[in-house]
């Protein structure tokens, strides 16, 4: 019965000196940024031809939530964002990504990310199909793609009890899947700059 007891009370104690720690961490992080980012995206393998990305700009929006509370460690993002390719066509992009920021020196921290997307790729011009042996016009409509991306990155996040922004860069490799039956998954990427700015009260 005593040891009993003394166990309950053992537990009760370590519980409550758990609850005691959380409380008393430091808060460095509040949920529901808005997230503003431009991109520039190419159709190629990670690390090459790097240069080629400038050539293709988009603009996106974001939020994202920590799995944590309020940790920066584990994020997860939502994000829409908007390309323009002219050779290949322009894209509206759906993405969540989970995103693990450690920090590599305070403020400046690293980022690990993937997840899973979705794209609406259009034509970059007039198509045509072929119905009843005659050839019909469907304007610039193009399909919709499963998109899986993986992302690293760096940022500088310098917490405030008021409105703060924290901007960052990173770089990531999208994979299409469903482009056509010979290439069934296609490779791109992405650079992406950006600030999420937290407001006070989040």
């Amino acid at each position: 019965m005593y040891r009993q007891t003394f166990l309950l009370f053992s537990l009760f104690i370590t519980i409550c000196s758990a609850i005691k720690a959380q409380d008393s961490a430091p808060k460095d992080y509040r949920n529901f940024p808005l997230t503003v980012t431009l991109q520039f995206q190419s159709f190629s393998l990670p690390f090459k031809n790097m240069g080629a990305n400038f050539k293709n700009m988009g603009i996106g929006l974001g939020s994202e939530i920590s799995h944590g509370g309020d940790s920066h460690d584990w994020i997860q993002e939502f994000s829409v964002f908007w390309i323009r390719n002219k050779n290949m066509g322009n894209g509206i992009y759906l993405m969540t990504q989970t995103a693990w920021r450690p920090y590599l020196s305070d403020p400046l921290f690293g980022e690990i990310k993937a997840g899973v997307g979705y794209k609406l790729a259009f034509r970059p011009s007039e198509s045509f199909v072929q119905k009843d042996g005659e050839w019909i016009p469907v304007g610039k409509r193009g399909k919709g793609m499963l998109a899986i991306p993986i992302g690293v990155g760096l940022g500088v996040h310098n917490y405030s009890e008021g409105v703060y922004t924290s901007p960052f860069v990173n770089y990531q490799a999208v994979f299409l899947t469903g482009f056509n039956q010979d290439i069934p998954v296609v490779p791109e990427t992405i650079f992406q700059f950006g600030t999420r700015t937290h407001f006070k009260g989040n």
